[in-house]
Order: C-alpha cells, then structure tokens, then sequence
C-alpha cells in the first residue's frame, strides 16, 4: 500500500495567497520527511477552492526541494492545456527527477477559464479523448503528427523523449480523473489507472474499478496490465487522539473553505449548478475517510484498499487549515498510521 499526501493549497477565510502556499510546500516537504509514497498536487484557477493554477509548476519545484517522495499532478485539466506543451513538461520533468513524476489529468470542470484560455466550451465537452491520446502518443512515441479536430500539425520530433534515458518503453506514468462510466471506459481502453474522487465511498471506487477492468479485457488490454493498474483513491485524513477531535476539527475549519471555494466557480455558459451544504459535505468526508485516531485510520485504509483493490492513496491533510496543525497531522501520519499498513 502506498500513501500519500493531497495539497490542495486552499484558502481559509482570512488567510492570504502566500501563506496558502508556503503551507502546501512545506506540507509536502514534511510528507517525504514524514516517509510518505507521494505528493499529489491540485490545480485550480481563479477560485480560493485551491491556489495553485498549475500543478506541473508546483511540482517542478517540489521534486527539486525533495529526493525521495514521487511528485504528481491531480489533475493538470487537459481542456485548458495544450496536450503537447503539457506532454514536453512532463518528459522534463520525469527525466530530471529520476522518474519521480506523475502526471494525473482530468476534463475540470464547464468553468470561465475555457473562456478565458480560449479554448471554449467544446474542448471540455467533446475534446478530451483527442487531447489525452495525443499526450499519451507524445510520452511515448520518437515523433508525431496530428490530423484531429482540434489539433492538426506535420510530424515532428519529441524533445527531450521521455522513455530514453531511464531505459523505459512506456516514459511516464499517466492517471486519469475519472468521476463518470464513460470517463472510467476512456481511461480502461487505453490502460490508464484511475484517479476517484473524495467525495465517493469504497462501494462506488469498488464499481468503478470492477468496470475499468471490464473495459480494459474488452479492449485487448494485456492481462498483467489490468492486474497492476495502480488506481488512486483521493480522501480526507485528520489524526487525533480521538475520533470527536479529529472530526471537531474539520467540522470548524473545512465549511468555511469549502463555502467561499465552491461558491466562487463561474460556468463559462451560465448553465446552473447545484452546491454541497459545506457542513453535510464535511460530515459526509469525516464518514467516508481516514479521520481519527491512527489506529482507525489505519484500519480504515486497510478497508478500503481490500473493499476496492485499490493501494494508492492521496489524502487531503491540510483540512485544518493552519501550517502547524497540518505539519503535525503529516508526521502522525508517517509515523503512527503506515507502520500499521507495512
């Protein structure tokens, strides 16, 4: 089992865009001194949800700062990127950190910055396939061309290529952000693992990977593949001595975030959208994850993981919204909770 760290870099009500970020770097700097698997970061633009708008930066300067922990996206929002700008910093990336890189992606959201990227709305509604197999083609193929769409260009050479140095055939990893069965079947057919999402429980995950694998066979995926594709289960992990302190905790600090965050997403068309009750929600989080003493959350991810298949997870720790607090929360992690999973 491999446990890691979520870094949503978000904003609590009071607190300003630097002191947000120095706590997500220093959260994941204390993840890899802590002894946790990874650092997944998120990527969001023009909402205090979260305030890193592009999680490929963030992490170049994390694998720099570390030397162990691997480094990943979740998620790069493909809609809003070119796929072969975003392909060549991946290749980058994973060639100067050893191979410590992974890039997850995922469509975002029908939000203002497809207006204001230029990329319009149909790149979000119809332009995903297209965008991720031409990043995929771009990580592992020497050249390539494009006759799609939306992109068309002659065939040209990848540099620098990903899979050369490192004696790879496949470069590097790609995870897929899957919230739906037809984003689920789109990652299946290309062998892509899957990243699921914090807000659904192990019975959903468990559905969710037993169709991906279904998938996977009906496209002719080879059968070791299936059986290693390294899903990722994204959760909320608060330690405390006892459980109504962790909860306590979250329940005071993570409504207040999640209502400015949440409220601030702008539809790029005016379309309506529903909102969580930032209590319920934050409730509904306490219930589903690890979030109590370091024997329960252990247990609770040795449930998950054999309810599932799953083995890798990126648990959102700073859900306190302090720096101290989330520093502690990261070390108890590392050193109460995974000795009891190893």
């Amino acid at each position: 089992m491999r446990v890691g760290s979520f870094v949503l870099a978000a904003q609590f009500p009071g607190q300003g865009h630097g002191e947000v970020l120095h706590r997500a770097v220093r959260s994941a700097e204390v993840a890899e001194e802590a002894g946790l698997d990874s650092v997944w970061l998120a990527e969001h633009h023009f909402v205090p949800y979260g305030t890193c708008p592009s999680a490929v930066t963030l992490a170049a300067l994390l694998l720099g700062r570390t030397r162990r922990i691997r480094v990943g996206t979740a998620v790069s929002v493909l809609p809003t990127a070119h796929p072969v700008a975003l392909g060549e910093q991946t290749a980058l990336l994973h060639l100067t950190s050893g191979g410590r890189f992974t890039l997850g992606v995922g469509r975002g959201g029908p939000w203002v910055d497809l207006e204001v990227f230029g990329s319009g709305l149909e790149a979000y509604e119809k332009g995903f396939p297209e965008s991720l197999d031409l990043l995929v083609r771009w990580l592992r193929e020497p050249s390539v061309g494009a006759d799609g769409e939306r992109f068309r260009f002659r065939e040209v050479p990848v540099v620098p290529r990903p899979s050369e140095a490192l004696a790879e055939t496949e470069g590097p990893e790609v995870v897929v952000a899957c919230t739906s069965p037809a984003s689920v079947r789109l990652a299946a057919e290309r062998g892509l693992p899957m990243l699921l999402g914090m807000h659904v429980g192990d019975e959903e995950k468990a559905e969710m990977v037993a169709l991906w694998r279904q998938h996977a066979r009906a496209a002719g995926r080879p059968a070791d593949e299936i059986r290693a594709a390294g899903h990722v289960s994204a959760g909320v992990c608060q330690i405390a001595d006892r459980r109504t302190d962790a909860v306590e905790t979250l329940v005071k600090a993570m409504p207040g975030w999640l209502k400015q965050g949440l409220d601030a997403h702008v539809t790029v068309d005016g379309r309506a959208r529903g909102m969580r009750d930032p209590v319920a929600y934050t409730e509904l989080l306490c219930g589903l994850h690890p979030v109590g003493t370091p024997r329960l959350c252990a247990d609770r991810l040795a449930a998950t993981s054999e309810r599932t298949g799953i083995s890798r997870f990126a648990l959102l720790v700073e859900g306190s919204g302090d720096l101290a607090a989330t520093e502690e929360n990261v070390r108890r992690l590392g050193s109460e909770v995974l000795p009891h999973l190893r």
